[in-house]
Order: structure tokens, then C-alpha cells, then sequence
């Protein structure tokens, strides 16, 4: 019983690392799809800045022209300083996920050990009930024998009542 109830602490404290590297696992997967929106917006820029620049160059605005060029410009930046930041969010995310995984399975090997303890016990205590059954039967027997004799029972057999009923009719 004892064990039972450092076992079940320690699977509570694991259901608790489990639920932490989830939660962290969540977070991070978060932050992983705000950088990839981000990259998203930056690569529309760059695409909507070069349609513009096309466009200009058809309708021989300078405007237009300059500022495709600059949101051209921009988004290639920003799309080069968020790439390796996806990259490496990536790599956080896949480590979260491991270590979640990890804890699930220490998790549920703790089950099946408290599974096994408890099937142990069940065992062990219908096995002293079966004991404590036969004890009292053989006291049973041993006080009421003692008590009288058991009778000798002769050679004929009795019939019962129902058979009885049927031969008289």
C-alpha cells in the first residue's frame, strides 16, 4: 500500500512535467507560426512591391516605380532576418517535442507500474481472503467435529420428494 502512494506521487509529478513541457511545447509552436506569418507577409511584400514595379514600368509613374523598389527592398531584408529565426524556432520546436514525448512515455511507464502493483495486491489480497475462507472452514470443521461424530451413512440411497410424487401417480 505504501508503494502504491509513492508511486501515485510520483506519477502525479509527472503529469505535471507533462503537462509543463506541453504547455512549453504550445508556446513554441506559437511563436514558430507568428515568425512563418511574418516570412508570409514579407515574401506578399516583396511579391506585391515587384507587381508594382511592373506596373510602373508599363505606366511610367516614378512613384510607383520607387516605392516597389523600396518595398522590394524591405521585404527581402526582413524575409533574410527571419529566415534563420524560423529556422532556429524550428529546431526549439522539435526539442520541445521531443522532451514532451519523453514525458508522456516516463507517464505512462509509471501507470503501467502502478497497474501492475495494484494487480499484485488484488492477487495477494484475494489470496488472503481465500486463506482467511479456508481458516474459518477448517475451524468450522474442527469445532464441529470435535463436537459429534459425523454420521455413517448407510448403503441406501434416499429419494427425493418430486420423485416420490411421480411413482405414486
Amino acid at each position: 500500500m505504501a508503494v502504491a502512494i509513492a508511486m501515485r506521487r510520483l506519477l502525479r509529478v509527472l503529469e505535471l512535467e507533462e503537462e509543463q513541457a506541453k504547455t512549453a511545447l504550445d508556446s513554441e509552436v506559437g511563436s514558430l507560426r507568428l515568425l512563418e506569418q511574418r516570412l508570409d507577409a514579407a515574401i506578399e511584400r516583396n511579391r506585391n512591391g515587384r507587381q508594382l514595379v511592373h506596373a510602373s514600368a508599363q505606366s511610367g509613374d516614378v512613384m510607383d516605380r520607387w516605392a516597389g523598389i523600396q518595398d522590394t527592398e524591405t521585404a527581402t531584408r526582413v524575409a533574410a532576418f527571419l529566415e534563420p529565426r524560423v529556422r532556429e524556432a524550428e529546431g526549439i520546436v522539435a526539442t520541445r517535442q521531443k522532451e514532451f514525448l519523453a514525458k508522456r512515455v516516463e507517464r505512462r511507464q509509471a501507470e503501467t507500474l502502478i497497474e501492475e502493483a495494484e494487480a499484485r495486491e488484488a492477487v495477494k489480497a484475494g489470496r488472503r481472503n481465500q486463506q482467511a475462507l479456508d481458516d474459518w472452514y477448517l475451524n468450522r470443521l474442527r469445532c464441529t467435529g470435535s463436537a459429534r461424530q459425523p454420521e455413517k451413512m448407510s448403503g441406501a440411497v434416499r429419494e427425493r420428494p418430486e420423485e416420490l410424487s411421480n411413482d405414486q401417480t
